[in-house]
């Protein structure tokens, strides 16, 4: 059948389909089970905005409904999640993948901003509208380009871990962190504190307004149950041949309290929809109430 997709010298005993689509090394039973939640965990995270994007087409009052703060936070820890998939050579599944969270945040970005000036009654919604078309056509050409050059840039016989801190075989030895271990996590480092700090401003925003109106509670529960699965398909991951756990654990840090910090973070939202959903105003109130505000202003 030709040339096999994968390599399985550097991989003894691992699974051959696992290696032909992924090219990751999963020598057991707690490898394949990582990969798989992974791979759930990545569903999770792609799914996860569509909620969002109803609940705002049905109520049309997002820019009330979440803090920007929180939309910009969670745009941010996605731009750095795709820096680090680029400097890190990664497989063009994580590129692709980081590249489509980009673009879903530049839609909830774009509707937070429309519904801003829509429900002002400003005249600029067309405006708004154009400006942001132009922006994510130029935003999906330019990381196609990037994309295909990191994919052409790849090395298909140099076998690649998963993680965002991915390094050759022979770098794993002495040498606690390689210099591209260092760039990875040192991004990961900061791209996890700008999506905990995103929860802080929801979270007050819910508490002011006492509602958690115009907010879909599916976000943040696929989101919750995409960080749950990514830090256990962290946890299941074999370390790499002379790598400790604790050391593992370690060059996986940034991405755990990420996920899981995020975790406890989107827990106490979950606490706010059940404490504000008696009695919350409905939908239709909630909007006449702001117009009516508004026009008195």
């Amino acid at each position: 059948r030709g040339l096999p997709p994968g390599n399985l010298s550097d991989c003894p005993n691992g699974s051959r389909w696992v290696m032909d689509v992924f090219n990751e090394c999963a020598q057991d039973g707690w490898d394949i089970a990582s990969v798989v939640l992974g791979l759930v965990s990545i569903l999770c995270f792609a799914a996860a905005s569509f909620p969002q994007f109803y609940q705002a087409c049905r109520t049309g009052i997002m820019d009330q409904a979440l803090s920007i703060y929180f939309l910009l936070g969670w745009l941010g820890g996605d731009l750095l999640n795709l820096i680090g998939s680029f400097l890190a050579d990664q497989l063009p599944l994580q590129v692709y993948t980081a590249i489509y969270y980009v673009l879903a945040d530049l839609v909830m970005l774009s509707l937070y901003c429309y519904y801003k000036v829509k429900n002002r009654g400003g005249g600029f919604a067309a405006l708004i509208n154009s400006a942001f078309v132009f922006l994510s056509l130029g935003t999906v050409s330019t990381v196609s380009f990037l994309g295909r050059g990191a994919v052409v840039a790849q090395d298909p016989a140099t076998f690649k871990v998963r993680s965002l801190l991915s390094a050759r075989m022979d770098e794993l030895g002495s040498k606690p962190f390689t210099r591209s271990e260092i760039i990875g996590f040192t991004i990961g480092s900061v791209s996890s504190v700008l999506y905990l700090c995103s929860r802080v401003p929801q979270i007050y925003t819910n508490y002011k307004r006492k509602s958690t109106t115009g907010v879909s509670y599916s976000l943040f529960a696929l989101v919750m149950l995409g960080n749950l699965l990514y830090g256990l398909s962290v946890l299941l991951k074999n370390p790499e041949p002379g790598q400790g756990e604790g050391s593992y654990v370690l060059h996986h840090l940034p991405w755990l309290v990420g996920s899981l910090g995020v975790l406890s973070l989107d827990v106490v939202i979950s606490f706010q929809f059940l404490a504000y959903r008696r009695g919350r105003p409905s939908t239709r109130e909630e909007r006449d109430a702001l117009l009516g505000e508004q026009g008195d202003s």
